[in-house]
């Protein structure tokens, strides 16, 4: 029974983090709105959307969203309207474009990196050939011989 709860109260949190307060008249631009809102990130919980988070900023985000989208803006437009007022990062799913196709383009460039690296250490140690056992002079073999014997 806790188990079933628990299980409720987790999924039931999405449902109320959209107050039905900011709820808008217009079904269509609700909608609109609802699937924006997944698109954009709580900047307080970090990996939750807008849409889930109960943060006062989520808030509102949610709201200023329904206003852009109320003042006639397209999705782009509302999207474009909060990236340059709270930067890309809040942003679920950031641009490959501008400055972030480094980070993008930065893991596998390392992969890379370390594999060649790797690949270098290991034939280089394959090629590397065995020091040679230095031999030993005659004086020195007589004189081990001696050492053994006693």
């Amino acid at each position: 029974m806790l188990r079933l709860v628990v299980v409720l109260l987790f999924c039931a949190s999405a449902v109320f983090a959209v107050r039905p307060d900011e709820v808008l008249d217009d079904p269509v631009l609700e909608a609109r709105a609802r699937e924006l809102s997944k698109e954009l990130r709580c900047l307080v919980c970090r990996n939750e959307s807008i849409d889930e988070s109960n943060a006062d900023l989520a808030r509102d985000l949610r709201i200023l969203l329904r206003e852009r989208l109320v003042a006639g803006d397209s999705d782009e437009a509302a999207i474009a309207f909060i990236v340059d007022r709270y930067g890309e990062y809040v942003l679920l799913r950031p641009t490959t474009g501008g400055s972030n196709w480094l980070l993008w383009a930065a893991g596998p460039v390392m992969l890379l990196l370390a594999g060649g690296i790797g690949l270098r250490y290991l034939r280089k140690r394959a090629d590397a050939t065995n020091p040679q056992e230095d031999t030993l002079t005659e004086e020195e073999q007589e004189r081990l011989r001696r050492i053994l014997d006693e």
